[in-house]
């Protein structure tokens, strides 16, 4: 089960990424970052991405769609910002404990494919081990 170092170099390495982070959108706190931040400072992007998720999973019209039947799942799983030059994708992490987690990964629109990002980060936020 890797750490958040690991997912992030795992993150990286999808084409396009240009620069991520695990963020507590509680605190907007920086848990850990690699590559580029948008606005060249990590910490103010884990902070501005923090209130784009806090407002996401708060909001009860995206809650309404856990109260389906079936296993319970997260309101929100994603949220996605395009911008001219890339993609924004906050992918929040499921945790056994009440978690405010999400992974941002900044990727570039030209070089990066929305798609396969959105599936293989959900795939590394599954096997994310947060201590």
């Amino acid at each position: 089960m890797p750490g958040i170092d690991e997912c992030l170099i795992e993150v990286m390495r999808l084409p396009g990424a240009r620069g991520a982070a695990v963020v507590d959108w509680t605190s907007g706190l920086a848990l850990g970052t690699i590559g580029e931040s948008p606005n060249g400072d990590h910490e103010a992007t884990a902070a501005e991405t923090a209130e784009v998720a806090r407002m996401a999973a708060e909001q009860p019209v995206f809650a309404q769609a856990a109260l389906s039947s079936g296993p319970p799942a997260p309101a929100v799983e994603d949220v996605i910002v395009t911008t001219a030059p890339g993609y924004h994708i906050l992918r929040f992490v499921e945790t056994a404990f009440d978690s405010s987690v999400f992974l941002h990964l900044w990727l570039d629109r030209a070089e990066g494919n929305l798609a396969l990002a959105r599936i293989r980060l959900g795939e590394i936020v599954d096997r994310l081990v947060l201590a």
